[in-house]
């Protein structure tokens, strides 16, 4: 009886040294982080600003992803290497997910080259006024 008691212990144990380094790993992965590219941009036509700007060409980078016409895409995991910011990232696209690699490289400070890994798809970010 005592050997299961120590068994169940041990168990226990194990569980909640698992959960607890889950639970650590979580929040290193969702905690905000440096993304140089952050801002509101346009694609394909320099970002006037004033709200005439065509919805469908316009693209919102956060610490966690981007929002643009194509619909939302949630950074996984990323570097800096110094002037590209590269990503993996996973889109919730009307046909299901899709899962790419992708690259921004800052040109200057208000316009963005963006490919994806295959570079079937190419554009330049041109980032609105504040």
């Amino acid at each position: 009886m005592i050997k299961i008691i120590y068994l169940l212990i041990g168990c226990i144990t194990l569980g909640l040294i698992v959960s607890a380094g889950a639970a650590s790993a979580q929040d290193t992965a969702s905690a905000p982080s440096d993304v140089p590219v952050v801002g509101n941009y346009t694609q394909k036509q320099p970002c006037k600003g004033d709200g005439s700007d065509p919805p469908e060409l316009k693209v919102t980078i956060s610490p966690q992803g981007i929002d643009s016409k194509m619909g939302p895409c949630t950074f996984l995991d990323h570097s800096v290497d110094g002037k590209k910011f590269k990503a993996q990232i996973e889109c919730k696209l009307p046909a299901g997910l899709l899962m790419s690699d992708i690259t921004f490289t800052m040109k200057t400070d208000n316009i963005i080259e963006f490919v994806d890994r295959d570079q079937t798809y190419k554009a330049t970010l041109y980032r609105c006024p504040q």
